[in-house]
């Protein structure tokens, strides 16, 4: 099994969603035994969510409602409890997808920096290379080239042909008389 592959930090937002659970259940409790909690935070999203459900409910069957009757207190507080629990794992939710996306946005950067830096590299060491070709171009223009000393070489050969050619050949020496 191989440990890289699955990424520490999934594993820890993971593990921060399943916390969210039991915090969003004391966020419950609290807001039923608390009564400024109640009244201000629970009660008007409660009512203004069953205002808004009633209505759409009522539209879709084609009813046309004038007004809805709100929930009592006890149904209130018990649904604006259940919302916030409900928003209080979402938000964890969407603040564990917003730093998956800066992590991964960091990562990105990381490999396209790395890969500038490459290409940066590569780019010197062309450019090294191709100066260096050029020096090598430049030494074997100035070194004679092998075709030039064959040629030279056969233009000896002629020119020592044709002095051999001019000088007589020496004369045998006459055996001596007796």
């Amino acid at each position: 099994m191989v440990v890289g592959a699955f990424p520490m930090a999934k594993l820890l937002y993971l593990g921060i969603r399943q916390v969210s659970k039991p915090l969003a259940n004391r966020i419950k409790e609290a807001a039923r035994r608390s009564e400024f909690f109640k009244t201000y935070i629970c009660l008007p999203p409660a009512q203004l969510y069953h205002w808004a459900e009633m209505r759409t409910k009522m539209r879709l069957m084609g009813f046309s409602m004038q007004a809805v009757k709100p929930l009592n207190e006890n149904a209130a507080a018990e649904l604006g409890a259940e919302l916030l629990g409900e928003a209080t794992i979402f938000m964890v939710a969407c603040g564990c997808l917003v730093l998956e996306y800066w992590r991964h946005q960091a990562q990105q950067r990381r490999k396209e920096t790395d890969r500038h830096a490459a290409w940066s590299t590569m780019r010197d060491e062309v450019d090294h290379l191709a100066l260096a070709l050029e020096a090598l171009q430049d030494r074997v223009q100035a070194a004679p080239l092998q075709s030039a000393v064959d040629e030279l070489r056969a233009q000896m050969r002629e020119v020592r042909a044709q002095l051999c050619a001019r000088d007589p050949p020496p004369a045998p020496e006459a055996p001596p008389k007796e």
